[in-house]
Parts: C-alpha cells; sequence; structure tokens
C-alpha cells in the first residue's frame, strides 16, 4: 500500500515537471488537470479534454514504476496541453508530437510495451471445433445481447465454456 503512494506521488511530481516545461515553453500557465487512477484493462492511461482529467492504471503502475512514470505520464499530459494550446486536433498528431518531443522532451511513442499478462481479461469460449480466448470487451458484448462470434473456421457461432 505505501509503494502505491509514494508512486502516485512521483506520478504528481512528473506531472508538475512537465506542466512546468510547457508553461515555459509556452510562456503561459496551462490549467493542472485532475489524476484519476480508474483505468482497467490494456490500457496505461487515458485523457478525457473536455473534462481536463488524466487517468492511470494503477496495476500497469505498479508493474512498470519508472517506465510508466517517465512514459505514459507525459504521454497523457501532453493530449491535455495540446487540446488546451491548439483546440481539438488529431490524437497522436503533428501537435501532439511537438508537444512530447520538443517541450516535453520525450519520445512520442503511441503505444506502451508493458506486459499486460496481469491485467488482461480473457473469456474461454467454444465453438464446434477449437476454444477461443475473447476479450472483456467482446464478452460484455456478447452478455448484452448485442453480438455474436462466429469461428472463422467452422462457421458455428461461439458459446461461453462453464
Amino acid at each position: 500500500m505505501n509503494d502505491i503512494r509514494q508512486l502516485k506521488m512521483q506520478v504528481q511530481r512528473q506531472l508538475k515537471r512537465d506542466l512546468e516545461r510547457a508553461n515555459a515553453y509556452f510562456n503561459k500557465t496551462f490549467t493542472p488537470p485532475a489524476i484519476n487512477y480508474a483505468v482497467r484493462g490494456v490500457k496505461a492511461g487515458v485523457a478525457y479534454l473536455e473534462r481536463n482529467e488524466v487517468r492511470f492504471n494503477p496495476v500497469l503502475l505498479v508493474e512498470n514504476k519508472q517506465a510508466f512514470i517517465s512514459q505514459v505520464v507525459p504521454h497523457e499530459l501532453a493530449h491535455i496541453l495540446v487540446y488546451q494550446h491548439f483546440g481539438r486536433v488529431q490524437s497522436h498528431g503533428k501537435e501532439w508530437k511537438m508537444m512530447m518531443e520538443t517541450v516535453l522532451g520525450v519520445p512520442a511513442d503511441i503505444y506502451h510495451c508493458f506486459d499486460t499478462q496481469s491485467v488482461q481479461q480473457q473469456f474461454a469460449y467454444q465453438c464446434n471445433c477449437q476454444t477461443h480466448q475473447l476479450s472483456i470487451r467482446r464478452h460484455n458484448a456478447i452478455q448484452r445481447g448485442n453480438r455474436q462470434y462466429i469461428c472463422r473456421r467452422c462457421k458455428s457461432i461461439l458459446t461461453l465454456m462453464g
């Protein structure tokens, strides 16, 4: 528990440093985003532009510590900064890339390379010829009755095992 509190403090410090860099670069004061740790699954972070909020995955933060703080925190903050400065533009477009590389001084990587084994929820589904592992998103769509999935090989509908 102490570990997560320490990591959250490091996230705050990284955000503060990156905000100061952006403020100095553009000679203006950006509004700091709210921070939330409600992201689940394989996403490391998400920026909610209109809410001025960044959300992080606490499991991936704990598992990847420094790499998470040095890569994911500036990545999500860059989305917020771009929105505040340029308005609505392409998500990982030239403005975001400039914000990452020129202003924040980090590589403009779009995807993280963290091991997501511990956060991937898979559900076993059966067809007439094999077992399929479906993501939680597909599983939930099936459970809500919104969707059916069909095996490409035998063309039968997948059904939940167990």
